[in-house]
């Protein structure tokens, strides 16, 4: 006769965990790309981000010197923003 052993239950909440810890990858990498999108379309966004939050958009113009060195978006607002 065959006897089954039941299978521990850390294996259970190992599984559970994984499935939970996938999910808040996820949701935090569709929210950071919803934010970049943004900042990166909308220049009354990125307005607001220097008005409460520049660390913010500090990060931002930092990631988009490193990946393109010409990028000028940074001097283009500053400029745009200095004529309001």
């Amino acid at each position: 006769m065959l006897i089954k052993h039941p299978k521990p239950a850390s294996r259970k909440w190992l599984k559970k965990g994984a499935v939970a810890l996938f999910v808040f990858e996820g949701a935090c990498f569709a929210g950071s790309y919803f934010l970049w999108h943004r900042a990166n379309t909308d220049r009354d966004f990125r307005k607001h981000l220097k008005d409460n939050y520049p660390f913010l958009l500090e990060y931002y113009y930092k990631a988009g010197e490193l990946l393109n060195s010409q990028s000028n978006t940074r001097q283009v607002d500053q400029s745009y923003w200095g004529q309001e």
